[in-house]
């Protein structure tokens, strides 16, 4: 089985090729044309594609392009899944954070997960071991909590993010960096905490931009994996051709 999965998001767009449920080819763009990804699903020999997207309505000449040449399918909330959804309401959910959790059962079936997407929003979102998706939170990523303090304050600077060479700033400047980068990550590991404390061994799953940099300086052990929506997308599309067949 050869799936194209397409993630569009707010500034770009990953496209992923998989074989048999192994990532074969992967690329992010800016902007695509319609040629682009019918190129891509050319020279993969794609048979099945799967799309999602956050950035609003998709074009209809797409959707009608590879729905005319391929097994094709739009993440929506109807979308069948290869999860359970406990969400209450799975219409407002991101398509990219139900993709993640559908990767980390996939990397991780029959165990708890905590599931981190650090991006311009940072997601935390619970898996149980039976496959349930119990939902999660939503809090500023790192780049925000910087810019907020100085958009609504009237003399903050803009800071950048930075080294943390100690817990407590002697600056502005290290006060605010501090403020951001030490937050967030006190913040993760007390949603680590409390996931071992309700689940026991607790898988904490991360991607997004900022993963490296949780992975670099939280004393938790994480798992790091850029290609977690894209593992997602895969799984998901594979659930609804197998359902099919």
């Amino acid at each position: 089985m050869i799936n194209l999965v397409i993630d569009i998001g707010n500034t770009r767009a990953k496209a992923g090729v998989f074989r048999n449920g192994e990532l074969q080819y992967r690329e992010a763009r800016e902007k695509w044309e319609i040629d682009d990804f019918m190129a891509l699903a050319t020279n993969h020999n794609v048979q099945n594609v799967i799309l999602s997207t956050v950035a609003g309505a998709v074009s209809g000449l797409l959707q009608e392009t590879l729905s005319s040449r391929f097994f094709f399918l739009e993440l929506n909330a109807a979308t069948p899944l290869p999860i359970a959804n406990h969400y209450r309401t799975p219409e407002t959910l991101g398509k990219d954070r139900l993709a993640a959790v559908a990767g980390a059962y996939a990397l991780f079936p029959g165990q708890p997960c905590l599931v981190v997407d650090a991006g311009t929003c940072i997601t935390y979102d619970l898996l149980s071991s039976e496959g349930v998706y119990l939902g999660g939170n939503i809090a500023p990523g790192i780049a925000m909590r910087l810019k907020a303090m100085h958009t609504f304050t009237a003399r903050l600077p803009l800071v950048e993010t930075g080294p943390l060479d100690n817990w407590v700033g002697d600056s502005t400047e290290t006060a605010l960096r501090n403020g951001a980068q030490l937050g967030v990550l006190l913040e993760a590991e007390g949603y680590i905490r409390y996931g071992h404390s309700r689940f026991g061994a607790l898988r904490a799953i991360f991607t997004g931009g900022d993963a490296d940099f949780f992975a670099k300086s939280l004393k938790s052990e994480i798992f790091v994996n850029h290609n977690l929506v894209l593992i997602g997308l895969d799984q998901i599309l594979k659930y609804n051709v197998k359902r099919l067949e």
